[in-house]
Protein backbone atom coordinates (compact mmCIF):
# COMPACT_ATOMS: atom_id res chain seq x y z
CA UNK A 1 0.00 0.00 0.00
CA UNK A 2 1.44 3.15 -0.83
CA UNK A 3 1.09 6.21 1.35
CA UNK A 4 0.98 9.63 0.02
CA UNK A 5 2.72 11.97 2.64
CA UNK A 6 1.04 15.21 3.93
CA UNK A 7 2.94 18.83 2.22
CA UNK A 8 4.56 20.23 4.78
CA UNK A 9 4.62 24.07 5.27
CA UNK A 10 8.20 25.69 4.41
CA UNK A 11 7.27 28.91 6.04
CA UNK A 12 7.41 30.00 9.72
CA UNK A 13 3.79 30.58 11.44
CA UNK A 14 3.91 34.53 11.71
CA UNK A 15 1.60 37.39 12.71
CA UNK A 16 2.05 40.89 11.43
CA UNK A 17 -0.41 43.42 13.14
CA UNK A 18 -0.49 45.91 10.78
CA UNK A 19 -2.03 49.80 10.88
CA UNK A 20 -4.24 50.17 8.15
CA UNK A 21 -4.52 54.27 8.67
CA UNK A 22 -7.76 56.46 9.77
CA UNK A 23 -9.06 55.36 6.32
CA UNK A 24 -7.47 56.99 2.73
CA UNK A 25 -5.27 53.88 1.69
CA UNK A 26 -2.58 56.05 0.47
CA UNK A 27 -1.96 56.68 4.79
CA UNK A 28 -0.65 53.05 5.16
CA UNK A 29 3.09 53.05 5.65
CA UNK A 30 5.51 51.77 2.99
CA UNK A 31 6.31 48.95 5.36
CA UNK A 32 2.33 48.15 6.41
CA UNK A 33 2.59 48.04 2.46
CA UNK A 34 5.24 45.17 2.07
CA UNK A 35 3.91 43.31 4.65
CA UNK A 36 0.67 42.80 2.62
CA UNK A 37 2.96 42.07 -0.08
CA UNK A 38 4.40 38.94 1.55
CA UNK A 39 1.20 37.73 3.29
CA UNK A 40 -0.37 34.62 2.62
CA UNK A 41 -3.48 35.61 4.81
CA UNK A 42 -5.00 38.52 5.62
CA UNK A 43 -7.55 39.05 8.36
CA UNK A 44 -8.78 43.16 8.18
CA UNK A 45 -11.25 44.99 9.77
CA UNK A 46 -14.47 46.41 8.57
CA UNK A 47 -13.30 50.04 8.23
CA UNK A 48 -10.02 48.87 5.71
CA UNK A 49 -10.28 50.35 1.68
CA UNK A 50 -9.95 47.32 -0.01
CA UNK A 51 -7.91 48.98 -2.36
CA UNK A 52 -5.41 48.00 -0.06
CA UNK A 53 -6.45 44.12 -0.03
CA UNK A 54 -5.28 44.51 -4.19
CA UNK A 55 -1.15 44.26 -2.67
CA UNK A 56 -1.63 41.31 -1.34
CA UNK A 57 -3.26 39.32 -4.90
CA UNK A 58 -2.39 35.85 -4.00
CA UNK A 59 -3.38 35.59 0.02
CA UNK A 60 -6.30 34.58 1.50
CA UNK A 61 -8.41 37.50 2.00
CA UNK A 62 -10.89 37.05 5.47
CA UNK A 63 -12.87 39.71 6.74
CA UNK A 64 -13.25 39.76 10.82
CA UNK A 65 -13.92 43.50 11.20
CA UNK A 66 -16.43 45.46 13.27
CA UNK A 67 -19.01 47.93 12.63
CA UNK A 68 -20.40 50.49 15.35
CA UNK A 69 -18.77 47.89 18.12
CA UNK A 70 -21.04 44.57 16.08
CA UNK A 71 -19.33 41.59 14.61
CA UNK A 72 -20.16 38.39 13.33
CA UNK A 73 -16.58 37.42 14.57
CA UNK A 74 -16.01 37.34 18.10
CA UNK A 75 -12.48 39.01 19.33
CA UNK A 76 -11.93 35.24 21.09
CA UNK A 77 -12.77 33.65 17.29
CA UNK A 78 -10.38 36.35 15.81
CA UNK A 79 -7.73 35.30 18.05
CA UNK A 80 -8.06 31.42 17.18
CA UNK A 81 -7.88 32.38 13.81
CA UNK A 82 -4.94 34.11 13.49
CA UNK A 83 -3.14 30.55 15.20
CA UNK A 84 -5.05 28.34 13.05
CA UNK A 85 -4.39 30.32 9.53
CA UNK A 86 -0.63 31.18 10.78
CA UNK A 87 -0.52 27.29 11.67
CA UNK A 88 -1.46 26.40 8.47
CA UNK A 89 -0.79 29.20 5.67
CA UNK A 90 2.39 30.78 7.01
CA UNK A 91 2.16 34.35 7.23
CA UNK A 92 -0.83 36.12 8.42
CA UNK A 93 -1.53 39.57 8.33
CA UNK A 94 -3.91 41.18 10.29
CA UNK A 95 -4.82 44.39 9.08
CA UNK A 96 -6.47 46.48 11.28
CA UNK A 97 -7.69 50.42 11.31
CA UNK A 98 -5.75 53.47 12.28
CA UNK A 99 -2.87 51.57 14.90
CA UNK A 100 -3.20 48.26 16.49
CA UNK A 101 -2.29 49.61 19.89
CA UNK A 102 -4.78 53.05 19.58
CA UNK A 103 -8.30 51.12 21.09
CA UNK A 104 -7.59 48.32 18.40
CA UNK A 105 -7.49 45.45 20.58
CA UNK A 106 -3.54 44.92 18.76
CA UNK A 107 -2.23 43.72 22.13
CA UNK A 108 -4.45 40.84 23.27
CA UNK A 109 -3.68 39.55 19.51
CA UNK A 110 0.02 40.05 20.13
CA UNK A 111 -0.65 38.30 23.19
CA UNK A 112 -2.52 35.30 22.20
CA UNK A 113 -0.05 34.57 18.83
CA UNK A 114 3.08 34.63 21.51
CA UNK A 115 1.32 32.32 23.92
CA UNK A 116 0.68 29.78 20.70
CA UNK A 117 4.19 29.92 19.66
CA UNK A 118 4.32 32.27 16.43
CA UNK A 119 6.54 34.86 15.19
CA UNK A 120 5.35 38.42 15.89
CA UNK A 121 5.69 41.84 14.35
CA UNK A 122 4.29 45.00 14.70
CA UNK A 123 4.01 47.82 12.02
CA UNK A 124 2.56 50.67 13.80
CA UNK A 125 -0.17 53.21 11.40
CA UNK A 126 -1.45 56.59 11.56
CA UNK A 127 -3.60 56.57 14.28
CA UNK A 128 -7.43 58.09 13.93
CA UNK A 129 -6.48 60.69 16.57
CA UNK A 130 -4.71 62.69 13.55
CA UNK A 131 -8.22 63.10 11.60
CA UNK A 132 -8.93 66.52 13.43
CA UNK A 133 -5.56 68.12 10.84
CA UNK A 134 -7.64 66.90 7.54
CA UNK A 135 -9.92 70.15 8.90
CA UNK A 136 -7.20 72.12 9.94
CA UNK A 137 -8.43 71.31 13.61
CA UNK A 138 -4.92 71.84 15.61
CA UNK A 139 -4.60 68.91 18.59
CA UNK A 140 -2.26 71.07 20.11
CA UNK A 141 -1.33 74.94 19.41
CA UNK A 142 0.13 77.56 21.01
CA UNK A 143 -2.12 79.88 22.97
CA UNK A 144 -5.01 77.10 23.02
CA UNK A 145 -3.54 74.19 24.59
CA UNK A 146 -0.24 72.02 25.73
CA UNK A 147 -1.90 68.81 25.33
CA UNK A 148 -5.08 66.72 24.78
CA UNK A 149 -6.59 63.68 25.74
CA UNK A 150 -7.90 60.22 24.01
CA UNK A 151 -10.75 58.84 25.73
CA UNK A 152 -13.16 55.92 24.46
CA UNK A 153 -16.55 56.16 24.61
CA UNK A 154 -16.92 52.35 24.07
CA UNK A 155 -15.98 49.91 27.13
CA UNK A 156 -16.21 46.64 27.76
CA UNK A 157 -19.09 47.65 30.26
CA UNK A 158 -20.98 49.41 27.88
CA UNK A 159 -20.56 52.75 29.87
CA UNK A 160 -18.49 56.10 30.01
CA UNK A 161 -18.12 56.72 34.05
CA UNK A 162 -19.18 60.31 35.62
CA UNK A 163 -15.52 59.99 36.64
CA UNK A 164 -13.73 60.23 32.89
CA UNK A 165 -16.88 62.73 31.73
CA UNK A 166 -15.92 65.46 34.30
CA UNK A 167 -11.85 64.55 34.21
CA UNK A 168 -12.29 65.25 30.32
CA UNK A 169 -14.47 68.15 30.93
CA UNK A 170 -11.31 69.85 32.31
CA UNK A 171 -9.02 68.76 30.10
CA UNK A 172 -7.81 71.15 27.36
CA UNK A 173 -8.54 69.55 24.59
CA UNK A 174 -9.90 65.65 24.60
CA UNK A 175 -10.99 63.28 21.92
CA UNK A 176 -13.61 60.72 22.00
CA UNK A 177 -13.61 57.36 19.57
CA UNK A 178 -16.96 55.67 19.12
CA UNK A 179 -18.98 58.13 20.62
CA UNK A 180 -21.65 59.52 18.52
CA UNK A 181 -23.76 57.10 20.01
CA UNK A 182 -23.11 58.70 23.25
CA UNK A 183 -22.72 62.11 22.09
CA UNK A 184 -25.83 63.47 24.36
CA UNK A 185 -24.31 61.72 27.34
CA UNK A 186 -20.86 63.18 26.80
CA UNK A 187 -22.58 67.25 26.04
CA UNK A 188 -24.38 67.33 29.00
CA UNK A 189 -21.27 66.42 30.91
CA UNK A 190 -19.33 69.54 29.80
CA UNK A 191 -22.64 71.48 30.30
CA UNK A 192 -22.91 70.32 33.88
CA UNK A 193 -19.34 71.53 34.67
CA UNK A 194 -19.82 74.72 33.10
CA UNK A 195 -18.06 74.53 29.84
CA UNK A 196 -21.22 74.42 27.50
CA UNK A 197 -19.65 77.41 25.29
CA UNK A 198 -16.60 75.01 24.81
CA UNK A 199 -16.18 74.45 21.25
CA UNK A 200 -17.07 71.06 19.49
CA UNK A 201 -16.14 69.28 16.48
CA UNK A 202 -17.97 66.04 15.18
CA UNK A 203 -15.24 64.60 12.08
CA UNK A 204 -17.35 62.43 10.04
CA UNK A 205 -15.40 59.79 7.69
CA UNK A 206 -12.50 61.56 8.37
CA UNK A 207 -9.73 60.84 5.46
CA UNK A 208 -12.44 59.57 3.36
CA UNK A 209 -13.67 61.53 0.42
CA UNK A 210 -17.06 62.13 1.64
CA UNK A 211 -15.44 62.99 5.09
CA UNK A 212 -16.81 66.28 6.69
CA UNK A 213 -16.72 68.36 9.69
CA UNK A 214 -19.78 69.55 11.86
CA UNK A 215 -19.27 72.31 14.49
CA UNK A 216 -20.85 73.68 17.53
CA UNK A 217 -20.39 73.81 21.37
CA UNK A 218 -21.24 71.21 23.87
CA UNK A 219 -24.65 73.50 24.68
CA UNK A 220 -25.58 73.20 20.62
CA UNK A 221 -23.51 69.97 19.31
CA UNK A 222 -26.62 67.39 19.84
CA UNK A 223 -29.13 69.30 18.36
CA UNK A 224 -26.70 70.21 15.23
CA UNK A 225 -25.76 66.69 14.87
CA UNK A 226 -29.76 65.46 15.15
CA UNK A 227 -30.23 67.62 11.85
CA UNK A 228 -27.12 66.84 10.10
CA UNK A 229 -26.99 62.94 11.11
CA UNK A 230 -23.10 62.67 10.68
CA UNK A 231 -22.14 59.52 9.74
CA UNK A 232 -19.79 56.76 11.71
CA UNK A 233 -16.42 56.40 11.94
CA UNK A 234 -16.54 59.93 13.93
CA UNK A 235 -14.13 61.09 16.22
CA UNK A 236 -15.69 64.03 18.93
CA UNK A 237 -13.28 66.65 19.31
CA UNK A 238 -14.08 69.02 22.43
CA UNK A 239 -11.60 71.91 23.26
CA UNK A 240 -10.84 75.30 21.75
CA UNK A 241 -9.22 74.18 18.45
CA UNK A 242 -12.25 72.99 16.99
CA UNK A 243 -13.11 76.29 16.44
CA UNK A 244 -10.46 76.75 14.19
CA UNK A 245 -12.11 73.63 11.69
CA UNK A 246 -12.12 75.92 8.12
CA UNK A 247 -12.82 78.70 9.42
CA UNK A 248 -10.78 81.74 8.63
CA UNK A 249 -12.12 84.55 10.95
CA UNK A 250 -11.61 82.03 13.51
CA UNK A 251 -7.96 81.34 12.53
CA UNK A 252 -7.59 85.25 11.90
CA UNK A 253 -8.22 86.00 15.55
CA UNK A 254 -6.17 83.61 16.84
CA UNK A 255 -2.57 84.65 14.88
CA UNK A 256 -3.75 87.92 16.02
CA UNK A 257 -4.02 86.58 19.29
CA UNK A 258 -0.30 84.81 19.13
CA UNK A 259 1.22 87.93 17.83
CA UNK A 260 -0.13 89.92 20.42
CA UNK A 261 1.97 87.53 22.63
CA UNK A 262 5.19 87.65 21.36
CA UNK A 263 5.38 91.31 20.65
Amino acid sequence: MNFIKPKLMSKTPKLTLVGAGPGDPELITLKGLKALQAADVVLYDALVDPELLTYAPDALHIPVGKRAGKSSVSQDTINSLIVQYAKEHGHVVRLKGGDPFVFGRGFEEKAFAEQHGLEVDVVVGVSSVMLPGYFGIPLTCRGINQSFTVVTATTREGKLSDEVLNAAAYAPTTLFFMGLGKLDMIAEAYVQNGRGELPVAIVSKGSHKDGEVIKGTANTIAEVAAKKQPEAPALLVFGEGAALASNEQQVNQWWETVKTEVA
